[in-house]
């Protein structure tokens, strides 16, 4: 059950950060949820690496207001990367 929601989750952080980003990206629904993953992953390690994180009492992280926003800055920043590595496309 985990990873459908992780899956559902990514496919709204890429959703939004596809939204968010300047340009028309030519992707996939796919594409665009392993886009969220990736991005709230990205953005995870680097909020944690910036400010630290405490962990509840249950050991779990659970879903913040600040996660939610480095996840959708995360997904920003590896649609930029995506889009420079890939290339323009013309279709």
């Amino acid at each position: 059950m985990h990873l459908i929601g992780f899956l559902i989750f990514g496919l709204v952080i890429g959703l939004l950060a596809r939204a968010i980003y300047p340009g028309s990206q030519h992707m996939g629904w796919l594409t665009t949820a392993v886009l969220g993953m990736v991005g709230s992953l990205v953005g995870g390690l680097i909020g944690h690496a910036l400010w630290g994180g405490n962990a509840t009492a249950d050991g779990t992280w659970g879903f913040t207001p600040g996660g939610w926003i480095s996840s959708i800055v995360g997904a920003i920043l590896v649609l930029f990367i995506y889009l420079k590595v890939a290339g323009r496309r013309t279709v």
